[in-house]
């Protein structure tokens, strides 16, 4: 039997990446928050570390490492800020559309600056219709004169108003049997036609930028279009089982790590009675559930991404996943609140945010109950 360790690489790239969290997001994770601000700006430093493209071969401009490196860069991010771990996942979403269905001219056309943080992607697929009905999409595409025109709005669409990259899916016809025949686009984001509409304002996660895209009329040559006609389902929905619900188990399992690492710290700090709060058994009892919790997490979490890294099946590891660090960082959260009595509801303090950022995680790459749904189907059908 093997026990679970990060490799010596991983655990530098760790330390790496905690140290640019503590320089340069740790001490502004609040005024993002309150201010709603998805700092852009640090996408270019992001991708000089290697951040932006870590899973992006070396040949076009990226890290070259996997889903497990991955899933440590965005931990160490939304201990203090969740909000721009989303904004960097959905930008590895873009990514990963493009390098694992894209050809090569368009790998070699998007994934350098993608991996630079000169550009930041986007996925675009959820619709008014509803996120989990994804077949239900109404946004066409429609082959005219030699070039392809698309129409349609997406909402709910993290980086919507600063993608410079937006892979988009519409419908292209129906098959013989009546189906939709949905089909992936490249869209470069000054595209005429290809605008942000609405951004929302959002319980959690106010370090990303949410809102609606926007296609009227925008015109895109054939070699925009991501793999074949047709191939629009599997391309997002691959994509959102194993990079966006990957994504979000990470967060979780940083918000989780933030809830641990806070409530010991104000516990350590607090007087009552005389002596620190975490003297106390009930509060000793608190921080070990928080703990319990983020093991758990964490282990369900890198498996699945080691599963990922391997190349074996891992969309059911990753529901699981993310079903449960989710939902373990609201109740993470929610008791890091209660133990620390009537300073848990100041916003001087961070516990605040982690509740609303893990309440926000919670439909961010499919609600609760649809990965329940695909649990249960993977586990009546023994996989």
């Amino acid at each position: 039997m093997q026990f679970f360790q990060f490799t010596e690489e991983q655990e530098m790239l760790r330390k790496a990446v905690r140290e640019f969290v503590d320089s340069e997001v740790a001490p502004h994770a609040k005024e993002w928050d309150e201010n709603d601000h998805c700092p852009v700006e640090l996408f270019p430093l992001m991708g000089e570390l290697g951040l932006c493209g870590v899973f992006i071969p070396e040949e076009y401009g990226g890290a070259g490492l996997g889903h497990t490196e991955r899933a440590i860069v965005l931990e160490e991010i939304s201990r203090h800020s969740a909000g721009l771990g989303i904004a960097l996942m959905t930008h590895h979403l873009g990514v990963a559309a493009i390098l694992y269905y894209g050809n090569e001219a368009q790998k070699q056309k998007y994934l350098p600056d993608l991996a630079a943080g000169k550009k930041v992607a986007g996925l675009s697929v959820t619709e008014p219709g509803g996120g989990s009905d994804f077949m239900g999409q109404k946004s066409t595409g429609e082959f005219k004169d030699g070039s392809w025109v698309l129409n349609g709005r997406k909402c709910f669409i993290t980086n919507s108003h600063i993608a410079q990259v937006d892979v988009w899916t519409v419908v292209t016809g129906q098959d013989e049997k009546g189906r939709p025949i949905m089909t992936a686009f490249i869209i470069d984001g000054d595209t005429e036609g290809h605008a942000p509409g609405r951004k929302e304002n959002k319980m959690g996660l106010r370090g990303s930028v949410t809102g609606d895209v926007i296609c009227n009329n925008v015109k895109l040559a054939p070699e925009q279009m991501l793999s074949k006609e047709g191939a629009g389902a599997k391309i997002a929905m691959t994509t959102i089982q194993e990079v966006g619900r990957a994504g979000m188990s990470a967060i979780c399992v940083g918000i989780l790590r933030g809830c641990v690492e806070e409530s010991v710290k104000f516990s350590s700090e607090r007087i009552l009675y005389g002596k620190p709060l975490n003297k106390i058994q009930a509060i000793q009892f608190m921080i070990a559930e928080t703990r319990v919790e983020l093991e758990a997490a964490k282990l369900l979490t890198y498996r699945a991404a080691g599963l990922k890294d391997a190349g074996l099946p891992c969309s059911t590891e990753f529901a699981i996943a993310k079903y449960y660090a989710s939902e373990a960082a609201v109740r993470a959260a929610r008791r890091t609140i209660d133990s620390m009595g009537g300073y848990g509801v100041i916003n001087e303090y961070p516990v605040g945010r982690f509740l609303r950022d893990a309440l926000a995680s919670i439909p961010s790459g499919g609600t609760s109950q649809v990965q329940l749904l695909i649990t249960a189907g993977a586990t009546i059908s023994g996989k």
